[in-house]
């Protein structure tokens, strides 16, 4: 896997419209927890309920967030970053 582009989340801060505008383009959505992955698909998912897991208490998109292909990985999770690279 090459990585195609980096943002750093300090400087560049997604909020719920623009986390929205990623995942709605997305087939599938991860979102790490802990020791848990929750899959969604935005386009029956609830928009409500897949934000309110990435988004961090801040209201911001929560990281790391990586996008390969048409499937979005929000969060860490060791598990689901090994699936990743494997």
């Amino acid at each position: 896997m090459s990585v195609t582009e980096i943002v750093d989340a300090r400087k560049n801060v997604l909020k719920a419209d623009d986390a929205w505008q990623i995942f709605e383009k997305a087939e599938k959505v991860y979102v790490g927890r802990g020791k848990k992955t929750v899959e969604f698909s935005p386009e029956s998912a609830s928009q409500e309920a897949l934000l309110k897991v990435s988004l961090g208490r801040t209201g911001n998109l929560r990281a790391p967030t990586v996008r390969k292909g048409k499937t979005v990985y929000v969060g860490y999770n060791e598990t689901m970053y090994r699936e990743l690279a494997g």
